[in-house]
């Protein structure tokens, strides 16, 4: 049987089991499965699509319901956390909240679990208000509503300020043999709080595992929203991943993605500005080899004037690895004042490695500043000649280039545990001691 059909035979038994779910997620949850069921899976004929195919991926007879619910200690996975910070958890596994492994609040804010609100009276007004409101409603976005039933919830109430990062950890621990996971977060920041949020999703084993996620953002007057989404995952773990962020007057927020690792892993990343003072940033550092692929599709919607986003997105391909950006910037008409900057630039380490990098602008504004570029090469042989005649190894001159090739977007990191973890991150996947810490 193909995902698909047997992803619609299963809504039903899905459908009771979360039968005490109020009346509204219900209605929400029918009309998405209709949806997903017009559109299916996006392909390659769809422009967003052209060089991503997900035919391999959906081959795999995937565990929807996981058949057991499974334990891991904390020893087992204590290299995944940020541990030398202080911060709420919110941990799952194999979709299923870990209790024990989490550290959740309602002391002023609220960083608890999309069960509990969608099953809570209390929280009715919150999810009619935000809940779904704006994800797109294609296909893969109509499937995660109709089987949403976890993900992480965060409420940073007016004026307060979440004093410790947020982590949110989605772990597979390979005992099915294939596993479809699909979370749902919802995010919402009040007028003038923030917070600060790191997201992982990692498999234990190397069973296949597919990850079909949705984000909902939602930034008022004067929020700051920092988020990092940290990508390392196993050969072959998928995950295709959808984060909205709907901004309001004098908001900022950052989403900073950092792919190093999985099969294939595909970032639709969609800012929607909503009001004037607006700053929006999208900054990624990917670093893949064999045959791994990366896919960064990015929106900036402009609507309203005196506004800014800054798309930064560096790239470090080797093997026979694939890497494609899809970024776009909309400015409307009455979306004067605008100042809006997009940047791709990639490395092929070897004649095998593929880019596709599609920046875009769409202004219908006339009084702007906006610009977009992609850039395609190798390394600077004359740099690599510079630091090989003052002693340094051939591969370690390669190692520092392409890492200072990347060093601008660690820049804007402003967890100092998380730009130390990233930096070790990165000298790891380029394969040398870069012996320093920022």
């Amino acid at each position: 049987m193909e995902l698909k059909e047997k992803l619609l035979s299963s809504f039903i038994a899905f459908e009771n089991q979360n039968s005490m779910d109020n009346s509204y997620i219900s209605e929400l949850r029918g009309k998405a499965i209709k949806i997903f069921e017009n559109e299916g899976f996006p392909t390659k004929k769809n422009e967003a699509w052209k060089y991503t195919s997900l035919n391999k991926i959906l081959k795999e007879n995937y565990s929807i319901f996981p058949k057991t619910e499974n334990s891991i200690e904390y020893k087992d996975i204590q290299q995944y956390f940020i541990h030398d910070i202080d911060s709420y958890k919110i941990i799952f596994i194999d979709g299923k909240y870990a209790s024990h492994l989490s550290k959740t609040t309602h002391d002023g804010i609220d960083v608890c679990l999309m069960s509990a609100v969608m099953s809570k009276s209390k929280y009715q007004p919150m999810i009619e208000n935000y809940f779904d409101k704006i994800a797109s409603k294609n296909g893969l976005n109509a499937l995660n509503t109709a089987f949403c039933s976890e993900g992480a919830y965060i409420h940073i109430k007016k004026n307060k300020l979440a004093e410790r990062p947020i982590q949110i950890i989605h772990f597979s621990t390979g005992k099915e043999s294939s596993l479809l996971l699909q979370p749902r977060n919802l995010i919402v920041v009040d007028e003038n709080a923030h917070v600060q949020i790191i997201e992982r999703h990692q498999s234990l084993t190397e069973n296949p595992t597919l990850t079909n996620s949705v984000t909902e953002i939602f930034a008022a007057k004067r929020a700051v929203v920092d988020y990092y989404k940290v990508q390392n995952d196993k050969s072959k773990a998928s995950l295709i991943d959808h984060t909205f962020i709907d901004q309001h007057q004098e908001s900022d927020v950052s989403v900073h993605t950092f792919s190093f690792g999985g099969k294939l892993t595909r970032n639709n990343l969609s800012f929607y500005q909503n009001g004037e003072h607006i700053n929006s940033t999208l900054k990624g550092v990917t670093i893949v080899g064999n045959k791994q692929h990366v896919d960064h599709n990015t929106l900036v919607h402009h609507i309203e004037p005196n506004c800014e986003s800054h798309q930064d997105y560096k790239g470090i391909f080797g093997d026979s690895a694939v890497g494609v950006f899809n970024g776009k910037v909309v400015v409307e008409k009455e979306a004067q004042k605008t100042n809006a900057f997009q940047a791709n630039n990639n490395l092929l380490v070897n004649d095998k490695a593929t880019i596709n990098t599609k920046p875009q602008l769409e202004i219908f504004a006339d009084d702007v500043k906006c610009s977009h570029g992609c850039t395609i090469g190798q390394l600077d042989e004359s740099a690599m000649f510079y630091l090989r005649a003052r002693g340094i190894p051939e591969k370690e001159a390669r190692a520092l280039l392409m890492y200072a090739f990347a060093n601008n977007v660690l820049e804007s990191v402003k967890i100092p545990q998380l730009k130390k973890r990233i930096n070790k991150l990165i000298a790891n996947k380029l394969g040398v001691n870069i012996g320093f810490d920022l």
